[in-house]
């Protein structure tokens, strides 16, 4: 999605046994880190001494890897072990044969533990060429309001696009954001259930949960 200031390269080879040391996954997890990640590399780090933008709000560094996959999937608790056991902020960057998806989720301290992070959903884009043109990173005046603006671009690049409202703040968008997926399973399962209903007073009692449903997914993205 960006193209990163050479400054910003790191360029160097995560072992996997250390995002296992740090995150403590269940052996399911550790699973499928071996049949689906190839290779973790940590490609940037964005910071104050190599992006010249001071610190603010808690946003120190913003690292960015690059995560070569075995298959083209990726269970979305593989990303989130990373998250855990890494307290910067993160954004991936997953490829697959010459193709590229990027991944961010908005993440924060916890108020229980400060070394135990809470990561909320994750924002993906669909697949691209590896060697299609990229954005400029985002201007910004310190790293807070850069993590703000990259994540922003994750959020209207996935297909769970979420146009912010005006005044709204970051956590309050992506909050609105995971009400939206949840509010748009509901309404698919209820079309779904309507599909499949047959009798007439059960399909029209559905309808209107289904209409209401819509409803409020309408005020949720307006």
């Amino acid at each position: 999605m960006f193209l990163y200031p050479e400054q910003t390269k790191f360029g160097r080879v995560l072992p996997k046994n250390k995002v296992y040391g740090h995150a403590k996954p269940s052996r399911a997890v550790r699973q499928r880190f071996v049949d689906e990640v190839e290779e973790i590399v940590w490609l940037h780090k964005l910071a104050p001494e190599t992006l010249r933008l001071p610190a603010k709000l808690g946003v120190a560094e913003i690292q960015v890897f690059e995560i070569a996959l075995k298959t083209g999937e990726l269970r979305e608790d593989v990303l989130r072990t990373i998250d855990r056991a890494i307290p910067s902020l993160i954004f991936f960057e997953l490829t697959f044969e010459g193709r590229v998806r990027f991944a961010a989720s908005y993440k924060r301290a916890s108020e229980i533990a400060a070394n135990q992070p809470v990561v909320e959903a994750y924002f993906e884009t669909p697949w691209q060429d590896a060697a299609a043109p990229r954005l400029p990173l985002p201007v910004a005046l310190d790293m807070a309001g850069l993590y703000d603006q990259m994540l922003r671009a994750h959020m209207a690049a996935s297909p769970f696009a979420v146009r912010p409202r005006v005044g709204e703040i970051l956590p309050d968008t992506v909050e609105r954001a995971s009400r939206i997926r949840a509010k748009r399973r509901e309404c698919k399962q209820l079309e779904a259930k309507l599909r499949r209903e047959g009798q007439f007073n059960r399909k029209v009692e559905m309808n209107a949960q289904f209409r209401a449903c819509q409803k409020a997914l309408d005020e949720l993205e307006a």
